[in-house]
């Protein structure tokens, strides 16, 4: 399954979620409401997800293995990084 779009839907400079992103693959599936989080200096992504009655949460979508999961992480995050700036100046409130 190749990844064939990466779409920043918002990015917020304060606190540890820093993008909400829609990946597209194989031109046929989307998955809208994947999150960049910055923890500890430490960028990755957590998947979309719904919390349970119990405030619990469940992932609605999610790679099976871990290499695919690194594939979706590593270009979620370039991604990311070489928007970022330009979407921050795009979109500032004056």
């Amino acid at each position: 399954m190749d990844i064939s779009d990466i779409k920043i839907r918002k990015i917020f400079e304060d606190g540890p979620m820093k993008a909400i992103v829609s990946v597209t693959f194989d031109n046929q599936l989307a998955v809208h409401d994947i999150k960049v989080i910055d923890a500890g200096g430490k960028k990755f992504i957590v998947m979309p997800s719904r919390k349970n009655p119990d405030n619990t949460f469940r992932d609605i979508v999610h790679p099976i293995n871990s290499d695919f999961r690194k594939r979706i992480e590593d270009a979620v995050l370039e991604t990311y990084d070489a928007q970022k700036e330009t979407y921050l100046i795009e979109n500032a409130e004056v």
